[in-house]
């Protein structure tokens, strides 16, 4: 299934679509997302992500079988779901891609997206300041509060790409320890935690778009979004950011800035939750979350730049 222009222009009310650029492609040779410059509509451009399976995929660290290339489409088809009913939820607050159209053939599938760029958030980053650090974690803090308590229809009853259920290969190629043995507690921890919301579930800074002036952050990329303990999307995303040193430097000042932000949307948005007891469970959670992902890298890539003594010391001390 082709990118349809006259798709395009039926669902942004354009007289004319032309490609620009090929913003990226999708992992595994799975389609690619293309900037369309649109004329004759009330936006001057669209983003459109082209979903075409391969026969045969090839991962690009050699993890080609079944079970892989079920995940992924899996994964498209929450993304579908996601823009179809649950993104005109999101805030300011928590942006997110408005959803323009979903066209969908066999198991290819074209979504044109609101593009970010035009929106007011044209920047990406490899490093980020302080405060753009603070943005995003105000991000999914934001995030999480909105949707407190909510049933993951349509989405991943687990959110995150590397949740335990998903991913029977990787565990199967970790090195015999303790951390592959507890692997079933850990992730039961997580997923048995009394205060569950949806999670993002590929938060890292490369899904983040910026202002050209700072303020909130939008996000982008909802495959995996799910279910969750919201320690899963904070423990990943100051690992993709921050060095090991920083991380230990950084911990007590990044979960108060986050727990602060999330009493506070909690108490805008979602009053009756007991806030305490929730920043008392997912604090306790954090050293889960982070031993979570880090069972998914020993076995994924073993020589995993993010396999550091930061995250040893917080394996070392679970309670399991």
């Amino acid at each position: 299934m082709s990118i349809d222009s006259d798709y395009i222009l039926q669902v942004t009310g354009a007289t004319a679509a032309e490609p620009i650029a090929v913003v990226q492609s999708l992992w595994s040779g799975y389609g690619e997302i293309v900037r369309y410059r649109l004329t004759g509509a009330p936006q001057s451009s669209v983003i459109v992500k082209q979903i075409n399976p391969p026969t045969n995929s090839q991962h690009p660290r050699g993890w080609n079988s079944d079970i892989g290339h079920q995940r992924k489409l899996r994964s498209y088809q929450v993304e579908v779901a996601w823009y179809q009913q649950w993104a005109h939820r999101c805030l300011p607050s928590c942006r997110v891609p408005a959803c323009l159209g979903v066209a969908q053939q066999g198991e290819s599938t074209t979504l044109v997206l609101e593009d970010l760029n035009a929106a007011g958030f044209p920047l990406r980053k490899q490093q980020i300041t302080p405060a753009e650090l603070a943005a995003c974690i105000e991000w999914l803090a934001q995030f999480h509060a909105r949707f407190m308590g909510a049933e993951p229809q349509g989405l991943w009853p687990v959110g995150s790409y590397w949740h335990l259920a998903t991913r029977p290969e990787e565990w199967a190629a970790m090195a015999d320890g303790p951390l592959k043995e507890a692997a079933g507690l850990i992730d039961a921890r997580l997923n048995q935690a009394r205060f569950q919301t949806l999670i993002h579930g590929d938060a890292k800074l490369a899904n983040f778009c910026f202002g050209d002036s700072g303020g909130p952050v939008a996000a982008v990329d909802f495959q995996y979004v799910g279910a969750g303990c919201g320690m899963k999307d904070l423990a990943y995303f100051v690992g993709s950011v921050l060095s090991e040193a920083e991380c230990e430097r950084q911990e007590a000042q990044f979960l108060t800035h986050y727990f602060q932000s999330l009493r506070g949307a909690l108490a805008a948005s979602q009053p009756t939750i007991d806030a305490t007891a929730l920043e008392a469970e997912w604090r306790a959670l954090y050293p889960f979350a982070w031993a979570d992902f880090y069972r998914f890298l020993q076995g994924w890539m073993p020589g995993h730049k993010k396999l550091n003594r930061y995250g040893n010391r917080l394996v070392s001390q679970l309670d399991l």
